[in-house]
Order: C-alpha cells, then structure tokens, then sequence
C-alpha cells in the first residue's frame, strides 16, 4: 500500500471561467477522490490582479477583514467594492476590484470606452483604506480597463490636473492630452506617510511600442487610433510628471502597469515595485506550505512563452524547493515546448479530456481540473506501486 503523500496545490485562476480559490478546491477535490488519505493544502495564488484578493482572503481566513465601500467602475459608474485589513495597519487594493476591465460589459469595450476609463475608483478604495487607519498599503495591479497612468486615482486623492485655461481635466487618459499643469497642493498629505508597495509583474515602459496603450490597450476596446492617442496622452503625463516632481518615471520598469498606473503613484508617493507574485506568495505562506511537501501542483490558463516571464505558475515553481512541481493548464499555446523544456516543471499536463470548443471547456472547467487532478494523483499511486516491486 502506498503512503500518503503531503501535496500543495497552489495554482493561479483560470481566466475567464475560474478565479484561483475554485481552481484549488477543484484540483483538491479530484486529487482526495483517488487518493483519500493523502494530506492536501490549497494555497490558491495570484499576481497582483484580478483574483488576488479572493486568493489572499482565503489563505488568510478570519486574520483578514474584508471592508466593503462605495465607489466607480471605470466608467463612473456606482459600484460597491472591497478590499483587506490584513492587519490593523496593512490593507490590500485590488485595482481590478474597481477599476478592472471584467467591470465592463463585452459590448462597452470599444474605443469610446477606453479613452474615458477611469481609475477614479481605485483612488475611493485607497482613501477608504487610510480612513480606517492603514498605514501601509499593498495595491495589486492587473486587470485594469484603464489607460490614464493612475490619474483619475490620484485626482480621487486630492491632485489637480489641469489644461491651459485653468480648468480641471475630465476622466480617462484621452484628456491627459491637454495637461497643462499639476496642482499637488491639495493630494491626501496621508499618503506621504504610509508605506506603499506595488504587487506588479508588468516590465513595461509608460509609452511607446511596447508601453501601456499599444501592449494592453487592444484587449480594453482602443483600435489604432486609440492606442496612438493614448499613448501620446501618456507622453504628456509623464512629462508633467518630471515638471512637477522632477521624477522621471516614464521609463521606469513596469510603469505601464494597469494602464500606467505605476506611473502615476512612482510620481506622487513613495511607492516601491515588487514583484506580484513574490508578494502574494509571502501574503499567503506559499513557501512554509511548500517545506515538507511531496508534490506541489500549479495550474493557469494556458501554459505559452508567457508561462516563463514570472506568471504565478514559475512562482509557484521557484517557491517549491525540492518538491517536483506539475502545471495542469487548459491548454498549451505558442512557446509551450519552452515551457516543458525549461526544467521549472516536472509535467505539463493540458487538462482536456476529449475534444471541445472553447467556450464549452470554459463552462466546463471545474470538472476538467478535478479529472485531471484525479488522472495525476491515480498515476501517483501506480508510481508508488511500480518502485515497490523493483
């Protein structure tokens, strides 16, 4: 008979069908069906976007407080959104919790849309936070639906953008165009005094051919024109910027986050970049979990070239120590041999068990992570046996 095995499975959402903690309570769930007595911990995981919130909330169970308050979608819409305590002094903002692109219809990303996007709501969900005493914030950027380098955050927080005339600039990154002048007098003197790290795996610049419009500006709604007049708006805020704080923050690494949003706080706070996946891997305890294991399993989406340029899975992976590590993934796309060459994986398993469109392996996900999980775990068991008898 073989022995139980300790198993860790910490995998990143799957988009579009399921956020990280159903993705680990599928992955478990399988997993315990074959191999009943095996010890399983769910450390669902994330980047800094979208989900992030729901993987911390869970790993941290009742040590987090969830707060809830009113603020804006990216359209200026009313919504009610949250973020954490994850002690008296530390909160955690998702920007996508306000100001993600999944707050819009499909139908509303359009280039109409992305000019005016606002991260406005963003900047509710910070001010609510220093309200109720955090003095230090963590803010997860991904999954934005903006492209106003963070102006619409700050503007909520007190700064003052405005054009020639004297008068202050509507939402959206479109109007950045008409900058003519930062007031700072009146930002929140609070965020001066609290610490402030951005969780973020984006590398690239504010503008330019691979900066925040052009790389992520297609996916919110912006054509060609679009992403050349946002970027071009982007270029005058990073230039008022430097006017105003003498930060040159443009080329920064990873400025062009959520629509540039690091760019924005890099210019009025004393934010620090880190990386998402490092930080939400110390927020949840993915390297305690990992001591001791047997195996650790990993899953996202689609495993590609990306795979390898510090997603949640290789963070996952590099967390692990010397427990092999198994990516299950809804599929594999361009770049896939790297991944399965690259050493980081002990096995890169797509979890599709016949053929199926898109859309019906989506809607069909749960079932396909604990089937696969389950496939895994019984092969375990067949491994165990195998080495016995030699």
């Amino acid at each position: 008979m073989s022995r139980p095995l300790r198993v860790v499975v910490a995998p990143d959402s799957f988009g579009g069908a399921l956020d990280s903690v159903a993705v680990a309570g599928a992955m478990a769930r399988g997993w315990v069906s074959a191999r009943p007595d095996d010890v399983v911990v769910q450390i669902p995981m994330a980047d800094g976007g979208e989900g992030t919130l729901a993987a911390i909330a869970a790993a941290l169970g009742d040590r987090a407080v969830r707060w809830t308050g009113e603020t804006f979608d990216p359209v200026g819409r009313g919504i009610t959104a949250e973020w954490l305590m994850l002690d008296e002094q530390t909160a955690f903002i998702e920007l996508a919790s306000a100001s993600g692109l999944a707050r819009l219809a499909r139908g509303e990303r359009m280039p109409s849309t992305a000019r005016r996007a606002s991260t406005r709501g963003t900047g509710r969900l910070v001010q609510g936070a220093l309200d109720v005493g955090a003095r230090r914030l963590v803010v997860g950027l991904g999954g934005s639906a903006t492209t106003d380098g963070g102006a619409g955050m700050l503007v909520e927080l007190g700064l003052r953008l405005l054009d020639a005339r004297g008068n202050s600039l509507g939402d959206g990154g479109a109007a950045l165009a008409r900058l003519d002048h930062i007031d700072a007098d009146g930002l929140d003197p609070r965020l001066a005094e609290v610490g402030i790290v951005i969780a973020s795996d984006v590398s690239n610049p504010l503008t330019g051919p691979n900066g925040a419009a052009a790389t992520y500006g297609p996916q919110k709604g912006a054509d060609a024109k679009t992403i050349a007049e946002l970027d071009a708006a982007l270029v005058r805020w990073g230039a008022e910027i430097l006017r105003a704080t003498g930060r040159d923050v443009a080329d920064a690494h990873g400025a062009g986050a959520a629509g540039g949003t690091t760019a924005g706080l890099l210019g009025f706070t004393s934010a620090e970049v880190r990386s998402g996946v490092e930080v939400v891997a110390e927020l949840v305890g993915l390297t305690a979990a990992c001591v001791g294991a047997d195996l650790v399993i990993t899953g996202e989406g689609r495993a590609d070239e990306q795979t390898l340029a510090g997603k949640a899975a290789l963070g996952v992976a590099r967390q692990a120590g010397s427990a092999p590590v198994v990516l299950l993934c809804g599929g594999l796309g361009p770049g896939a041999e790297i991944v399965e060459e690259s050493g980081a994986f002990a096995v890169v398993q797509p979890i599709i068990d016949r053929p199926l469109g898109l859309e019906t392996a989506m809607a069909d996900t749960e079932r396909l992570l604990a089937n696969a999980a389950a496939r895994l775990a019984r092969s375990i068991g067949i491994g165990q046996g195998l080495a016995a008898r030699g």
